[in-house]
């Protein structure tokens, strides 16, 4: 109600028709069309920005993952750390 749109008011003008005439060659010999080639279906074009996003972002990818890694093995090694001096402390304190 209050947000209702407003269209114009389309009127069609009255145009006038015009007739399709056949062209008739001027020799009397018969014409025939010329035979349309089938258009050649081409791969995409890929820009080079597109190629340069790709690969940043499969290094960005690959870095983060490497970052994974490394973190992984890091907590790993401290865990056995501390359970090592933990557990020989431990072997220490019961003789």
């Amino acid at each position: 109600m209050f947000l209702r749109p407003q269209l114009p008011d389309t009127h069609t003008p009255n145009l006038p028709t015009t007739a399709q005439h056949a062209h008739v060659p001027a020799c009397g010999c018969q014409h025939s069309a010329p035979v349309a080639m089938p258009p050649q279906r081409s791969l995409p074009t890929v820009g080079s920005g597109a190629v340069a996003a790709v690969v940043v972002g499969g290094v960005v990818v690959v870095a983060l993952l490497a970052a994974v890694v490394v973190t992984a093995v890091s907590v790993a090694v401290a865990a056995l750390v501390l359970r090592s001096l933990l557990g020989s402390r431990s072997n220490v304190h019961h003789r």
